[in-house]
């Protein structure tokens, strides 16, 4: 909260606009999380991918 006492309206009017910025941001943060996540989950699995690649072409494990 900005401030407490004493309550005045425009103190009030300061915490509500903070609390507004912060849900702003919080939600800006969660749009930028879903719309970048595919591009890490595949850039993940390609990883992977490699990695196990890597095993099977040095140990011979697994489908060839």
């Amino acid at each position: 909260m900005v401030s407490c006492f004493p309550s005045t309206p425009g103190k009030l009017a300061m915490n509500v606009g903070c609390f507004i910025a912060g849900g702003a941001l919080f939600a800006v943060g969660m749009h930028l999380s879903y719309a970048n996540i595919a591009p890490q989950q595949a850039r993940i699995k390609a990883r992977n991918d490699f990695v196990k690649d890597r095993l099977r072409k040095k140990y011979g494990y697994g489908k060839p």
